[in-house]
C-alpha cells in the first residue's frame, strides 16, 4: 500500500502517485471515505483541524482521543481494516488561542499537539505562522520556524514517552483560508519558488538549533499555494503553467512533495496536474459536505412531493432556522443583501453549512428525512426531476442514506482518478496501491 513516504519517491521517478487528505468531521463523510478505502484497497488519509478537534474538544467537541475512537469505531463498522488508516493533524499551532498573548497561546498548542500524539495521528502540519494577541497577523518565517520547533519538540517528547512510533510532518504556511475564501476570486499567485526555498531552509536551520535534527528526515511536504482556491462563488482552476517555476525548486528540496490544500470542486484534470507537478497530497473538505448537503435537499424535495404527511422541504427549513439561530459560523463570511445571504447560508461553495449539521435539530430533522423515505418507492420522473444522478435507484425500495453515501463517494473516485494514474515501473510497482 502507499505510504506518505513513498510520495516523493515516485514524483522523481517520473511515476508520481497521490494521496487524498479527507478534511471532515462528518460521520458520512467518514463511512464514505472508509467504505472508498476498503473497496479500492487504497490508504485512507483523515484530517482533523486544530479547531475543530483539540484537547479541549474545539467546534465538534471531540478531542483527538474522541476523533480517532470515532474513526475507528466507523472503520470496524465498515469493515476496512485499520492498517489502511492513516490520521493526521491540520495546521496545528496557536490559531484556536491567537487572542491571547503569545506564551498562552503556544503552551495550549503544545498540549494539543502532544493530545494529537498521544491518540496515534502520526502526520502532523505543524502551522505556527499567525500572530496573537499584540502581534501582526502574520509573523516572519524566523518566528514561526522557532514556533513550529516548539511544537515538535512536544510531539517528540510524547512519542518517547508513550513509545509510539514518531509522527511525520508537514510545514509552511502559505496556504488558502481554511474552507475557501469569502469573495470572489480573480487569480490567485502561486508561491514563489524563492519563498518555498526560503521557509525549508529557515526551518531546517532553526530545528537544528532547537535539537531536532533527528526528525528532519521526517519532514515529507512543504504546504505552499499553488493557485488554487474557491470561494463563495466561484473556483480557480490549477494552473500548470503559472505554478512552473514553483514546481521546479521541488527538485531542490530533497525528499519532500507539496502539499495542496483547497483542492475541493476542480475536477479530476486539474487533480491529475496537482500531483503530475509535485502536489501529491490533495486535501477535500467542503466539496464533500456540499455533496452531502446537495443530495439531502434533493432528497427533502423527493419527500416532499412524494409523501402527503412530509411537509414543505422541512429540513430545508430547519436547517435555515438553525443557521438563523445561531449566525456565528456564517455571518462575517456571507455579506450583501438578505436575499444573497440566504442563498449562501444554502448554497455556498464554502459550504459553511457544515458547521450546523451536527446540532440536535438538524439531525433530528435529517433522521426524520431518512425515516420517512426508507423503504419508499420513488417513480422515475420523480427522481429525474430532483435527483438524476440516482435515477438507478427509481422504482425499487430506496435507501435513501446509501444514496447519500454514494454521492459523496463520486467525488472520492474524482480524487482517486487523478491519485492513481497508470502502472508505475516495476522498482516501485510495490508502492503502488
Amino acid at each position: 500500500m502507499l505510504h506518505l513516504t513513498d510520495l516523493a519517491k515516485l514524483h522523481r521517478a517520473g511515476t508520481p502517485w497521490g494521496m487524498t487528505s479527507i478534511c471532515s468531521a462528518h460521520p458520512l463523510v467518514l463511512r464514505a471515505a472508509l467504505q472508498h478505502g476498503r473497496d479500492t484497497a487504497s490508504p485512507v488519509l483523515i484530517e482533523a483541524t486544530c479547531n475543530q478537534v483539540n484537547h479541549l474538544g474545539g467546534y465538534t467537541g471531540m478531542t483527538p482521543a474522541d476523533f480517532a475512537d470515532l474513526v475507528y469505531d466507523l472503520a470496524q463498522q465498515e469493515r476496512c481494516p485499520s492498517e489502511q488508516i492513516l490520521l493526521g493533524g491540520d495546521h496545528l499551532g496557536p490559531n484556536p488561542w491567537r487572542n491571547l498573548p503569545a506564551d498562552e497561546a503556544m503552551g495550549q498548542a503544545c498540549e494539543m499537539v502532544s493530545a494529537y500524539v498521544r491518540a496515534g495521528f502520526s502526520k502532523l502540519h505543524l502551522d505556527a505562522s499567525m500572530g496573537c494577541a499584540e502581534e501582526p497577523a502574520a509573523l516572519n518565517d524566523e518566528t514561526t520556524a522557532r514556533r513550529a520547533a516548539q511544537l515538535a519538540l512536544s510531539a517528540e517528547a510524547t512519542a518517547r514517552a508513550t513509545g509510539d512510533t514518531a509522527p511525520l510532518y508537514i510545514i509552511g504556511t502559505e496556504v488558502p483560508p481554511p474552507g475557501g475564501a469569502d469573495h470572489a476570486l480573480g487569480e490567485i499567485v502561486p508561491t514563489s519558488a524563492s519563498a518555498a526555498q526560503a521557509t525549508f531552509r529557515t526551518h531546517q536551520k532553526v530545528f537544528k538549533e532547537e535539537g531536532l535534527s533527528q526528525m528532519l528526515d521526517r519532514i515529507v511536504g512543504l504546504v505552499v499555494q499553488p493557485g488554487v482556491e474557491f470561494g463563495n462563488h466561484n473556483i480557480v482552476v490549477y494552473d500548470a503553467a503559472k505554478a512552473k517555476p514553483l514546481t521546479n525548486a521541488l527538485g531542490c528540496l530533497e525528499g519532500l512533495v507539496f502539499e495542496a490544500h483547497s483542492t475541493d470542486y476542480q475536477g479530476e484534470k486539474p487533480l491529475s496536474e496537482l500531483v503530475r507537478d509535485g502536489f501529491p497530497i490533495l486535501k477535500v473538505g467542503p466539496e464533500l459536505t456540499f455533496v452531502l448537503r446537495e443530495a439531502l435537499y434533493a432528497l427533502d424535495l423527493i419527500a416532499s412531493d412524494l409523501l402527503p404527511d412530509y411537509g414543505d422541504r422541512p429540513l430545508a427549513r430547519t436547517m435555515e432556522r438553525v443557521m438563523q439561530a445561531a449566525p456565528e459560523n456564517w455571518a462575517r463570511h456571507y455579506t450583501g443583501r438578505p436575499a444573497q445571504q440566504r442563498l449562501m447560508r444554502h448554497y455556498s461553495l464554502s459550504d459553511r453549512i457544515r458547521y450546523y449539521w451536527a446540532r440536535p435539530k438538524a439531525q433530528a430533522a435529517v433522521a426524520h428525512l431518512l425515516e420517512a423515505l426508507q423503504g419508499q418507492i420513488v417513480p422515475l420522473p420523480l427522481m429525474w426531476q430532483h435527483m438524476p444522478g440516482a435515477s438507478h435507484a427509481a422504482g425499487k425500495a430506496l435507501e435513501p442514506e446509501s444514496i447519500l453515501i454514494e454521492r459523496i463517494r463520486e467525488s472520492l473516485s474524482t480524487y482517486h482518478a487523478a491519485c492513481t494514474p497508470g502502472a508505475v515501473t516495476s522498482e516501485f510497482k510495490e508502492l503502488a496501491p
